[in-house]
């Protein structure tokens, strides 16, 4: 247990931390597989719109630290490229 108070601010924040970037790696598994599926069923649109809601919640966790970005950059590379393999 922390000695004082401000360990156990610290304490504190980190755990909402934790539970907001679990939400989000949440969140972006989701719209992954949703992504992925459209991709399966060749289902160009719903690919389309799924890999736009997906960029942009990317780019935002990595604003917001969730996320290297470099694995985000490497993950919209490699679903651009399926995306662009299906048209």
């Amino acid at each position: 247990m922390p000695n004082k108070k401000a360990a156990e601010k610290r304490v504190r924040s980190d755990v909402n931390r934790q539970f907001r970037n679990l939400n989000a790696k949440s969140e972006l598994k989701t719209l992954t597989k949703k992504f992925v599926t459209a991709l399966q069923d060749k289902k160009l649109a719903e690919a389309k719109a799924a890999f736009m809601l997906l960029v942009k919640r990317l780019d935002q966790a990595g604003k917001r630290n969730i996320m290297h970005k470099n694995t985000i950059s490497r993950k919209q590379s490699r679903m651009a490229k399926q995306l662009a393999k299906l048209k």
